[in-house]
């Protein structure tokens, strides 16, 4: 029945049954210690009448007469009247009365079975017996003459039923009460449910319970670690990538760890404090290169927690190698077709104008040149990934004309390694685009680049020069962002150059070049 309601009906109807069930049981307590507290305090006083009564000097001597009942009944009554008593009974030993309410039950015998323990064994006490008045909680008393000896019983009772008139208006107040009450729990729960509709963002369960899966389901299928700690620091979200990146024990639960913990020298902490992002850091964790993104989480303009992804940082050099490849290889494409284009329209040209031994020479020094390159890099550079890269800068070169030579003394035949691979694409290409832009500004006869590379010993050696003005700041080149020409996105190259160099435990020198320009050697240790 409760599917068909929302979230604050059900809210409301459990609280107010609850309500309900907490202050019936309460009341039904208090109405039964109410009554049994009355009922203890009319037996106390109906006991304390007895007591009186069983000692009046007058009542002693009446049992001395033939008429005693002439003397104690209206002695008695008076006594009644003015304690408020329902009876005052007197009775000899064999529990005749010489007392009573109703005159005409005087000289019968005393009804309830409850005086053998004051006539007998002379006890004083308060008993619950049904009388000819009905139910009744009595006092009992025995009755002593001078020498001590028992020879009457007195019996002050107030009826059960009267006890109860008294509790009602306590019950009318009570059920007061317990209804000003409901009405505030009514009020209560309404705006309880309505505080609780609003912290969950207008949410069912049903539908809190989707979107908890579907979280988890996200946070799960992306390849990045992801760990989320509160603003004490304490992990409050770690999916499966993140134990597998930092070799954390996946079937021991983080959550609820301090993440210094778990990761000693994270900077997750540093954000609690400072509240600003901290985006592609890179540090060294578990023998790994990481790539971290740290964001705050914010609410009402309170930092109330820290998320952090990261990603290990060889698998995005495998994408960017990938990218890189595919990125030569349409710079590759696009410098032949240009090149190539302008070399068919010149003969095309010649043939027109009918010099035929010039065209043919243009042909034969063209496909001797790039077939001679080729034929160079087959035995000198087997490594397919490092001579592509030649080549579509040889083509780039010879778009730009520039003259771009290898030194013929050059050979790398050990094998690379896939992170050196990668690697040297970074370093070389950049080195090359930089020296070919450099000489831009040169008449194009003066325009030079040479490289030399060779594998013998324990390092790869790569040596780059050009025919330009040189490096005049060489202390500052190699900073991220620094450039001396002009336009967006400069300042890249070399610092990239420099952290390829780093990451391969190798070191980058910077001379002048016998050409007049710039001279690059590259070692990279080959283990």
């Amino acid at each position: 029945m409760l599917k068909k309601f929302s979230l604050q009906s059900k809210i409301i109807v459990i609280v107010l049954t609850l309500l309900s069930i907490l202050i019936l049981s309460l009341s039904i307590i208090f109405f039964r210690m109410l009554s049994g507290t009355l009922t203890d305090l009319k037996g106390k006083q109906a006991l304390a009448v007895a007591q009186s009564v069983s000692k009046m000097p007058a009542v002693i001597e009446a049992f001395r007469t033939n008429q005693p009942e002439d003397i104690i009944q209206p002695l008695v009554e008076d006594i009644r009247k003015e304690t408020g008593a329902t009876f005052i009974v007197v009775g000899n030993k064999d529990s005749v009365r010489y007392s009573h309410p109703l005159p005409e039950r005087l000289g019968k015998k005393m009804v309830g079975g409850d005086n053998d323990r004051a006539l007998i064994q002379g006890e004083s006490y308060v008993s619950h017996a049904t009388g000819s008045l009905g139910p009744s909680v009595r006092g009992k008393v025995p009755i002593r003459n001078a020498q001590g000896d028992i020879i009457g019983v007195v019996s002050v009772g107030f009826l059960e039923d009267n006890i109860h008139d008294i509790v009602i208006p306590y019950r009318t107040k009570v059920l007061t009460l317990v209804a000003g009450i409901l009405l505030i729990g009514i009020i209560g729960s309404f705006f309880i449910g309505k505080g609780i509709k609003k912290a969950i963002f207008g949410l069912e369960p049903a539908e809190i319970a989707m979107q908890f899966k579907e979280k988890r389901a996200i946070i799960e299928s992306v390849r990045e670690g992801i760990i989320a700690i509160d603003q004490h620091g304490l992990i409050t979200e770690i999916n499966a990538n993140a134990h597998r990146i930092l070799a954390l024990n996946y079937q021991h639960s983080n959550r609820g760890r301090h993440i210094l913990d778990v990761i000693p020298d994270t900077k997750m902490m540093d954000v609690l404090k400072t509240r600003e992002s901290q985006l592609d850091d890179e540090i060294s964790l578990n023998h790994h290169d990481l790539i971290v993104n740290r964001l705050p989480i914010m609410e009402k303009e309170k930092i109330v927690g820290v998320v952090a992804s990261f990603r290990r940082k060889d698998e995005m050099d495998q994408l960017s190698k990938e990218l890189s490849q595919v990125q030569e290889y349409s710079s590759i494409l696009r410098s032949q077709t240009h090149e190539y284009r302008n070399k068919l329209n010149t003969i095309a040209g010649l043939i027109q104008l009918h010099h035929h031994e010039e065209a043919l020479t243009l042909i034969q020094e063209e496909s001797s040149g790039y077939e001679d390159l080729i034929q160079f890099l087959l035995k000198a550079v087997p490594d397919p990934v490092l001579a592509g890269l030649i080549i579509g800068k040889y083509n780039r070169s010879q778009e730009l004309k520039v003259s771009f030579s290898i030194h013929p003394d050059s050979s790398i035949t050990t094998p690379l390694s896939d992170v050196q691979r990668e690697k040297l694409i970074t370093i070389i290409g950049n080195l090359l685009d930089n020296a070919f832009e450099e000489l831009l500004s040169l008449p194009k006869h003066n325009r030079q680049v040479q490289m030399f590379m060779t594998d013998l010993g324990n390092d790869y050696l790569f040596e780059i020069e050009d025919s330009g003005a040189g490096i005049q700041n060489i202390e500052s080149i190699f900073k991220k962002g620094y450039s001396t020409k002009h336009g967006k996105d400069r300042g890249i190259g070399l610092h990239l150059v420099q952290k390829s160099v780093e990451h391969l435990n190798g070191y980058l020198t910077v001379e002048k070049s016998e050409l007049g320009g710039a001279l690059f050697t590259v070692s990279i240790p080959k283990r």
